[in-house]
């Protein structure tokens, strides 16, 4: 009796399940990073937030819905020098306008996706994970699975940390010596050396955060994040200009 040879063929929603676990467990690979740097530093915004009288509920609500770390630290500062409302609102919004200039970076690399995802991407995009997705693009590595679960790691571990602070507040009575505010920027240094790949990446790099330290000790100190993302991105064109030149 001649037995069969039994063949087995993919289907295309094997496919689709394998890209999908694929990307996923890259995104998290590359989020790695963000794991280490958002837990502690969200458990210090949620000592500093509780410390300064904002409720815990209202704390954890607003790493949830706000999601922007450097804008919350500003805002809890202002909440506790009893500024008003409006003072807090615009101030936070000035903090927070280089998203606009990280949204236009990355919209045309998100026309497939529909509006409601782009919203939400919009809404999870932060520092961290765009500098995560423009070094993939920089690489051809860029995909939407990846991208959603780099961006949901993020603000998980943001909301996390924070309530993890929440509830630690009352044990810690300064934070200082927990050593907590050096991890945002030696997270900021990791995802900085990953996206230098060239003497002009570092030269954009030193303009930029040259920039950033000029105008932050000359008194921009709400401006200075975004003035110097403007003037890195314009000595970045004008290097890239010189080098089609040459070339």
């Amino acid at each position: 009796m001649q037995s069969e040879a039994i063949e087995t063929t993919a289907t295309p929603t094997d496919y689709n399940k394998s890209a999908l676990r694929s990307g996923i467990i890259d995104g998290f690979k590359q989020a790695l990073p963000i794991i280490v740097g958002f837990i502690p530093v969200g458990f210090t915004f949620g000592v500093l937030a509780t410390k300064n009288g904002l409720p815990g509920h209202l704390t954890v609500l607003m790493s949830f819905l706000v999601f922007a770390g450097s804008s919350q630290f500003v805002a809890v500062s202002l909440f506790a020098a009893s500024m008003s409302p409006i003072t807090i609102v615009i101030t936070t919004f000035i903090v927070n306008l280089r998203h606009l200039l990280m949204s236009a970076a990355i919209a045309p690399h998100l026309s497939k996706i529909s509006l409601s995802r782009k919203l939400l991407f919009g809404f999870q995009l932060i520092d961290e994970s765009f500098a995560i997705h423009m070094a993939n693009i920089d690489r051809n590595n860029f995909g939407e699975t990846q991208a959603v679960t780099v961006n949901c790691i993020a603000h998980f571990c943001w909301t996390a940390g924070t309530l993890l602070g929440v509830c630690g507040s009352h044990l810690i009575t300064n934070i200082k010596p927990l050593g907590f505010d050096y991890a945002l920027p030696a997270m900021f240094m990791v995802l900085l050396i990953w996206q230098v790949k060239s003497n002009m990446h570092a030269i954009v790099a030193l303009v930029s955060a040259g920039a950033a330290i000029g105008l932050y000790l000359a008194g921009a100190e709400q401006l200075c994040v975004i003035i110097a993302s403007i003037i890195g991105a314009t000595a970045g064109v004008f290097l890239c200009n010189i080098r089609k030149k040459q070339s």
